[in-house]
């Protein structure tokens, strides 16, 4: 029976260490006021058109227009 107490004592153990940074990331994360850890990606205006964002909208175009006259 003592065996099994110090194996579960060290999984859990082991088991916090583990995830000790997760924890500390998501504490970090959602604290008041806080910023996003990667940044804002939502907002495209920073950034220019990529070739395959046109390059999307053009087969987009195509496959509404091809909708529309049917």
């Amino acid at each position: 029976m003592g065996t099994i107490i110090e194996i579960s004592f060290f999984m859990l153990l082991i088991a916090g260490i583990a995830f000790a940074p997760l924890g500390y990331f998501i504490y970090q994360y959602t604290k008041d006021g806080a910023k996003p850890p990667f940044g804002d990606f939502e907002h495209h205006e920073n950034h220019g058109e990529s070739a395959i964002d046109g390059y999307m909208n053009k087969i987009i175009g195509a496959v509404k227009g091809k909708m529309n006259h049917h």
